[in-house]
C-alpha cells in the first residue's frame, strides 16, 4: 500500500507541476473596465526598501456615497491594469491588480460606508495583489476606472458601485461561477521562459531523504485573520513571524527538511495548503494560528492543540472551525471540497493511522508546551478544519493564544515569548519523529 501511495502522490506531483507550467504560459494581463497602459512590475513578496519602487504603492484608500451609490477611490503612485468582478452568497466585489505595496493607514477598510460594510486588500500570489469587498445587499459595478495624475492629484483607481435587486444582480454576473485569477505578471513569466538552461542541464543532485516538516502559518494576503489595537496586530504577521522562528529552530538540527506554506504575506486557499503537504509526502504539518473571542462573548486565553474530527469537541472549537474554513471565502472566491484524491478502498486505514499519529502528536506537543506557555483550560480539542485534512499526513493546528487578551496578546508579540514556545515546539516535533522513525524506518 506504501508502494502505491508512493506512486500515487509522484503522479498527482507531475500533473500539479505540469499544469502550473502550462498556466504560466497562458497568463496574460486583465482586462477590464478601464486600464492605463503602465506595464506593471512583478518582484518578490514583502521586498527590502530598495525594492518597494520596482511595483506600485497604493498610499490611501476611502470611500463616499450612500445606500444608493457608493465610490471606492485608491490613491497610487502610478496607474495600473486591474479586473473587478462581482461574487454572490455573500454579496461581494472582487478586484485582481498587479503585485501592489499596500501602504494604507491602520484600520482602513475596517469601517464601511454605503454599499460597502468593509473591505480589506493584500497579496494573494506573487505577482498578484487583490480587494475584497463586502456588500451590505445585491450591487453592481456601475463604472469601474484609472484616473491619470492631474490637479495635483496622484493616479487614483475608482469604483462605483450602484444597488440594484436581487434579479439584477444574478444577471450581472459573470457566466462561470469561480472566475479565474488572473493578474498581470508579465514580468514573472518573461523570468520563467528565461530560466537558464545551463542550469537545467545540471545533472540532478541525490535526493533529500530527511523527513518534511510542513509548517502552515495560517492567513495571509487578503485575509488578515483576527486582528487587535485597532489593527496594528493581524493574526497573520503574528502567525508569519513564529512560523518562521520555528523553521529556522528545526533546521538547526539539520535532521529535518522545513517546508513553509508561505513564506511571505501571501494568500494561500485551504486546499493548496494540503496539497503541499501531500506533494511533499510530510511527516507532519503543523498550522500555526492565534484565536479571538467575538466582543461580548467574555475572555479565553492560552494556547489550545486541534486535531481533525468530524465531530467538534465544543461549540468553541466548531466556532473556531467554521471561521478558519471560511478563509477561502474571505480571499474573494470560495472553495469546493477538493474530489477524492486517492480512490483506494484501503485509503481508510490510512487515514484511520494519520489520525492515530496526529492525537499522539498533539499530546506530546502538549506535554512539552505546558512547561513554557499559558495553556488552555481545555488544551486538546477536535474540529472539522479544512486544513487538517491529508489522508496521509499528520497534522494539528496550534492557537497559540487569544489576541482578544490582554495578557496573551502582550505574549504573542514578545520575542522572548516567541523563542521560549518556538523551543518547545521543537522539542515536541523532534521527539514525536525520533520515535515514529525508530518504529517506522526512514521511509514514510
Amino acid at each position: 500500500m506504501a508502494s502505491r501511495a508512493n506512486h500515487l502522490v509522484l503522479l498527482e506531483c507531475g500533473l500539479l507541476c505540469t499544469a502550473a507550467w502550462l498556466c504560466a504560459q497562458m497568463i496574460s494581463p486583465c482586462a477590464a473596465q478601464g486600464v492605463a497602459s503602465q506595464p506593471p512590475a512583478s518582484v518578490a513578496a514583502v521586498p527590502g526598501p530598495a525594492a518597494v519602487s520596482n511595483f506600485p504603492i497604493a498610499s490611501d484608500a476611502r470611500l463616499a456615497g450612500d445606500a444608493r451609490q457608493t465610490r471606492f477611490i485608491l490613491d497610487l503612485d502610478r496607474p495600473v491594469q486591474f479586473r473587478a468582478f462581482a461574487l454572490a452568497d455573500p454579496y461581494r466585489v472582487v478586484v485582481d491588480l498587479p503585485q501592489v505595496s499596500f501602504t494604507l493607514p491602520a484600520g482602513v477598510g475596517m469601517a464601511g460606508r454605503g454599499l460597502v460594510k468593509a473591505f480589506r486588500y493584500g497579496l494573494v500570489m506573487p505577482g498578484g495583489s487583490r480587494i475584497v469587498f463586502d456588500l451590505t445587499g445585491p450591487a453592481k459595478i456601475a463604472k469601474s476606472y484609472v484616473l491619470e495624475a492631474a490637479n495635483g492629484q496622484p493616479p487614483r483607481l475608482v469604483l462605483e458601485f450602484e444597488g440594484v435587486d436581487r434579479t439584477a444582480f444574478v444577471q450581472s454576473l459573470a457566466p462561470e461561477s469561480r472566475p479565474e485569477l488572473r493578474p498581470a505578471i508579465a514580468e514573472a513569466n518573461a523570468a520563467l521562459a528565461g530560466l537558464d538552461s545551463s542550469t537545467a542541464a545540471q545533472p540532478p543532485q541525490a535526493p533529500d531523504k530527511r523527513p518534511v516538516i510542513v509548517i502552515d502559518p495560517g492567513h495571509g494576503g487578503v485575509d488578515n485573520g483576527t486582528q487587535a489595537g485597532g489593527g496594528d496586530f493581524m493574526e497573520k504577521n503574528l502567525v508569519l513571524s513564529f512560523g518562521l522562528a520555528l523553521r529556522d529552530r528545526i533546521e538547526k538540527s539539520g535532521k529535518y527538511r522545513v517546508v513553509m506554506t508561505r513564506t511571505d504575506d501571501s494568500f494561500i486557499p485551504l486546499a493548496d495548503r494540503v496539497k503541499i503537504a501531500r506533494n511533499e509526502a510530510a511527516a507532519l504539518f503543523v498550522s500555526i494560528h492565534a484565536d479571538a473571542l467575538p466582543r461580548g462573548e467574555g475572555d479565553a486565553q492560552g494556547a489550545t492543540i486541534y486535531t481533525l474530527s468530524d465531530k467538534a469537541s465544543d461549540s468553541e472549537a466548531q466556532r473556531l472551525a467554521d471561521a478558519e474554513n471560511k478563509s477561502d471565502a474571505i480571499g474573494g472566491v470560495n472553495l469546493t471540497d477538493e474530489p477524492t484524491e486517492v480512490a483506494d478502498i484501503l485509503i481508510d486505514l490510512v487515514q484511520r493511522e494519520t489520525k492515530t499519529f496526529s492525537n499522539r502528536f498533539a499530546r506530546i506537543l502538549m506535554g512539552e508546551m505546558k512547561n513554557t506557555v499559558r495553556m488552555h483550560k481545555h488544551p486538546l480539542k477536535s474540529a472539522g478544519f479544512r486544513v487538517l485534512k491529508a489522508p496521509d499526513v499528520p497534522s494539528v493546528l496550534v492557537e497559540l493564544g487569544y489576541v482578544s487578551n490582554k495578557d496573551d496578546l502582550e505574549h504573542l508579540v514578545s520575542e522572548n515569548w516567541r523563542n521560549r514556545t518556538v523551543g518547545s515546539m521543537a522539542q515536541a516535533i523532534d521527539a514525536f519523529l525520533a520515535k515514529r522513525l525508530a518504529t517506522a524506518g526512514p521511509a514514510k
